[in-house]
């Protein structure tokens, strides 16, 4: 975390420095591209959006990144189990003004308090990740929505009070929830190969049973490099439903406030970028697909002229600006 975004915040104990700055290391390290966008938003407000990615990377990790090799698939449900309700625990105590063990946890306690976040937020994105140590497969679109409300819708829905709006919240927080679930889905596309290593195949049966795929298939795919037709028209059909994901969140970016507004275009491209790009190499199962650098590059730099107009216009006064922030984005405290 630089010194600038943590001044700029208002935080100044040390203990809690570090706690963001540890945020910001997980952000930089796990999510290229979330990260490149979050550098466009006001220096104020990026150590709220690192305490927030920190957080959910640091359970998702739980859930996915311990090495096990070769032990005893029950027991390591079980270790994981113990390892979210832990990480859970200390969360509520975190929240309800305790000092929290996980650095992670007294970043997001921090953000949560500074920006008035519902903590129910937090405890149904922690059901999703439980429901990832027993459930691998998702019958129907609708129960794999149901799953994401946990694991992305609540993931837009925190960082609203954080970006601010035009409007007020309630108007946004469909739009917000709606972009979380399309940067999801376009995750799950990318990663349909290192999901089936994982146990979990999160394209919905019904749909895989429609184009004659199986399990044994993608498996056959992932473990040959090769592809079939099936599965390629499988996934062609669920970048489909990916692609109407964003229409559908599109509406909501003019109701950010403006000087966040490039912060999340520039998100909104480039996971969709990732969609191109996975289409572009025929659905790989044995490879995770990229946008290109140069690609990344201009979009930023598109993102930096958009920050520097928007900020242009919030000093030339509210009218200019697109709007005047209706939800603001001031934390509620300082520490």
């Amino acid at each position: 975390m630089t010194a600038r975004e943590l001044h700029a915040a208002g935080i100044s104990d040390p203990r809690l420095r570090a706690a963001y700055d540890q945020c910001r290391r997980l952000n930089a390290r796990h999510g290229r591209t979330y990260f490149l966008a979050t550098r466009l938003l006001p220096p104020q407000r990026r150590p709220a959006v690192h305490a927030l990615y920190g957080f959910a990377r640091w359970a998702d990790d739980i859930v996915d990144a311990i090495d096990e090799t070769g032990a005893d698939r029950v027991a390591v449900r079980q270790r994981r189990a113990v390892a979210l309700d832990r990480l859970g625990d200390d969360l509520a105590g975190g929240l309800a003004g305790a000092d929290g063990a996980e650095p992670v946890v007294v970043a997001l306690a921090d953000t949560s308090r500074r920006y008035g976040i519902d903590h129910r937020y937090f405890a149904d994105f922690l059901a999703s990740m439980r429901s990832d140590l027993t459930v691998g497969r998702y019958a129907t679109y609708a129960d794999l929505r149901a799953y994401m409300h946990g694991s992305a819708a609540v993931i837009g829905l925190e960082m609203l009070p954080v970006l601010g709006t035009v409007v007020p919240s309630a108007e946004a927080a469909p739009y917000a929830a709606e972009l979380g679930v399309a940067f999801q889905l376009t995750n799950f596309l990318r990663d349909v190969g290192e999901d089936l290593d994982r146990g979990r195949v999160y394209v919905p049966g019904d749909l895989l049973d429609a184009h004659g795929v199986d399990h044994a298939l993608l498996r056959h795919c992932r473990s040959t490099r090769g592809s079939d037709p099936r599965v390629t028209s499988a996934l062609r059909e669920f970048e489909a439903l990916t692609r109407a994901a964003y229409r559908r969140a599109a509406p909501g970016l003019p109701m950010l406030d403006p000087v966040a507004r490039p912060c999340i275009r520039t998100a909104f491209v480039l996971y969709q970028g990732i969609l191109d790009a996975v289409a572009a190499e025929g659905w790989p199962l044995h490879r995770r697909a990229a946008v290109p650098r140069r690609r990344r590059a201009a979009v930023a730099a598109d993102g930096l002229v958009r920050v520097a107009a928007a900020r242009l216009a919030a000093r030339r006064g509210p009218g200019t600006a697109g709007g005047a922030p209706h939800s603001s984005s001031r934390p509620k405290e300082a520490a």
